[in-house]
């Protein structure tokens, strides 16, 4: 059996921290951004954690490759 392969488009969107929650970075930050205001822009500079506690046991499969 050969080994399993980290989900490559999750590995570029999550991170798992020290205490092991799951860090994402927030959308709406890409481009267009000459129409948001400073304050919105400001707000989406800040990475949270996965506020579904049901999504991280998927997630973590994803990363872990199994």
């Amino acid at each position: 059996m050969p080994k399993l392969k980290t989900h490559r488009g999750a590995a570029k969107r999550f991170q798992v921290t020290g205490s092991g929650r799951i860090k994402r970075r927030r959308a709406f930050r890409n481009h267009i951004l000459t129409k948001k205001t400073t304050k919105q822009k400001r707000k989406l500079r800040v990475s949270r954690t996965l506020v579904k506690k049901c999504d991280t046991p998927g997630v973590m499969r994803l990363l872990s490759g199994s």
